[in-house]
């Protein structure tokens, strides 16, 4: 039976904290009886990411599932990209390997979907900061509402946080559009909006409960100086007409 959601999670050397995360999935969807199929994309990692995600599907066989493993490190832009390729539901979601937010907020980004209300819903941790639980380290924190800063400037959406690592799409709509994609790094969110909207899709960004998980691998200094290239490098696609649909 096709699954009614799929759902990604990209990983890049998550060994060490992937299994508990993927026991949270399984045991919601068997819990609340959802028909959906897991996909976890190991993007090029030296640890054993995939065997745990391997060791961790296979306590469940019921729940269809896979493990999508090659080489080389891509960028967790171009791992997202893998996994909703390889979806098999009209609506697809990812999130972050650490569950950051917690899996139970699904249903606030996919119902809309399957109510056929937007076809992009993607979380927020600044529409509403009282639903953030732990929140990051004052300096990060602060980094983050620059970066946001620059990244509405730079990019002109309306949207106050495209960073969080919780979205979910109608497949039929956005499908399409993965090919027209060039960023498979930092900036791929700000890429996945911009295209969405560029080509009329409708989006509806939604506050979602939202937690600081220890072990992230953004560096504010470093990432912002690459988001305002790869933001640059938007512009310029728009321009050239890189997102215009054939």
């Amino acid at each position: 039976m096709k699954p009614e959601v799929s759902i990604v999670i990209p990983a890049y050397n998550e060994n060490e904290r992937l299994g508990e995360p993927l026991q949270k999935i399984l045991r919601y969807v068997s819990d609340t009886k959802l028909n959906a199929e897991l996909i976890v994309v190991d993007d090029g990692s030296s640890d054993a990411t995939a065997r745990i995600a391997e060791e961790t599907f296979a306590t469940t066989p019921a729940i269809p599932a896979q493990v999508i493993k090659y080489d080389k490190n891509r960028g967790k832009g171009f791992a997202v990209k893998t996994g909703l390729r390889a979806a098999n539901a009209d609506v697809a979601l990812f999130t972050d390997a650490d569950l950051s937010t917690p899996i139970e907020e699904l249903t606030k980004l996919t119902g809309p979907i399957i109510a056929a209300e937007v076809d992009v819903a993607f979380g927020s941790r600044a529409l509403d900061r009282s639903l953030i639980g732990t929140h990051q380290p004052w300096r990060r924190e602060q980094g983050g509402r620059v970066m946001n800063l620059i990244i509405k400037t730079m990019s002109r959406l309306r949207f106050v946080d495209t960073q969080c690592g919780f979205k979910a799409f109608n497949m039929q709509k956005f499908g399409p559009l993965l090919d027209l994609m060039t960023i498979d790094r930092f900036g791929f969110d700000v890429e996945f909006l911009f295209v969405a909207q560029h080509n009329g899709l409708r989006l509806k960004e939604i506050p979602v409960r939202w937690n600081d998980v220890a072990g992230s691998k953004v560096s504010v200094f470093r990432d912002t100086r690459r988001m305002i290239a790869e933001l640059n490098q938007i512009r310029s696609n728009a321009k050239r007409g890189v997102y215009d649909l054939k």
